[in-house]
């Protein structure tokens, strides 16, 4: 595939997802008066029956968006670092097996691929993680359509200035940007390049108050927080509530699409959101309408184990678009 020509380029950690399903464990609430998150609570020092273990390879945040956009149509490529070992050649062969061509995967010698520990309980996951230390740079990517920049750990900090240093010389290539925890945890102020550059930024409600460092719940004073960054459309999310957006001086919200069962496993919902998003701003619909494929998208996701399974095609969404209910509409706020 000629470089030059992907319409999609994702950036960020590949890992493989061991997902371990539990049913004795228990949950205690949190105190949320504190900022304090429920805890999983299970026996110590003894041995605990779990019901089953679900490997999957080629996964994390960029690479399920990298994913998402093939089975959309889009031309999809993933810039992503993992190690020359049986996990990073197992990755590499499922993206070509996703149609997401490997073409600026680095397998590096003497690394390990990033392998996670998922703990399954209920419908909600607990993540054990540990990355490895790559060796990262931005590769020759051409002239794609979009970047993707999703999760990156501690080890990638110089890559983010390559990206926005690439997007300033290349201003017909748009950015949309997921951040991860490690970005999070960079701060506004030292990914300033990166927000000014951003076309598309999706959040969740929690990950917004966190950039932004303030504690209120008004969802217009935080679209318009994260604006003011730089991004020129703003998607947050919040569950069940739906999501809302900004785009120039305008307000929308977004309700969930109706879930035809009950959520089974809710890892990846988010990249299904946004990456659904980016791939129909790729295809040039407007964002009022890039919206409603996005939760198409993650309705699905959530009735499956892992992040990709449940990813939609570009029929399947105008299908459930064509079936859903009067009350799917975005509205102006």
């Amino acid at each position: 595939m000629n470089e030059n020509n992907f319409d999609f380029v994702a950036i960020g950690d590949t890992v493989v997802d061991a997902f371990i399903k539990l049913s004795e464990a228990h949950l205690e609430a949190a105190d949320h008066i504190n900022y304090q998150e429920d805890q999983l609570c299970m026996p110590f020092a003894s041995k605990i029956p779990y019901e089953s273990v679900t490997i999957i390879p080629a996964v994390g945040n960029s690479a399920n968006a990298a994913v998402s956009a093939a089975r959309l149509g889009l031309k999809s490529s993933l810039v992503t670092f993992v190690g020359n070992d049986v996990n990073g050649r197992e990755c590499k062969f499922n993206l070509e097996n996703e149609n997401v061509s490997t073409d600026f995967v680095d397998m590096q010698n003497g690394k390990t691929t990033n392998y996670h520990y998922v703990l399954w309980f209920n419908d909600e996951r607990t993540i054990l993680i540990k990355h490895e230390a790559f060796a990262c740079h931005l590769p020759e990517v051409g002239n794609p359509k979009w970047l993707y920049l999703s999760s990156l750990g501690e080890h990638a900090k110089d890559l983010h200035f390559e990206i926005a240093d690439y997007l300033t010389k290349h201003p017909e290539t748009k950015l949309a940007f997921q951040p991860g925890t490690f970005q999070i945890k960079m701060g506004k102020d030292l990914l300033a390049p990166i927000y000014k550059e951003t076309d598309f930024f999706c959040v969740n409600l929690e990950e917004s108050q966190k950039i932004l460092e303030i504690d209120t719940k008004d969802l217009p004073t935080l679209l318009l927080g994260l604006q003011n960054l730089g991004p020129k459309i703003v998607c947050i999310t919040d569950g069940k509530n739906g999501a809302f957006m900004r785009e120039g001086d305008q307000n929308y919200f977004m309700p969930i699409y109706p879930d035809e069962k009950p959520p089974y496993e809710r890892t990846g919902a988010g990249d299904a959101f946004a990456s659904a998003f980016t791939a129909a701003l790729v295809l040039g619909l407007p964002a009022t309408e890039a919206i409603r494929w996005a939760p198409i998208n993650s309705m699905n996701v959530v009735q499956y184990v892992g992040a990709q399974k449940g990813l939609l095609t570009k029929a399947d969404i105008e299908h459930h678009l064509e079936s859903a209910p009067t009350s799917y509409q975005v509205i102006k706020l």
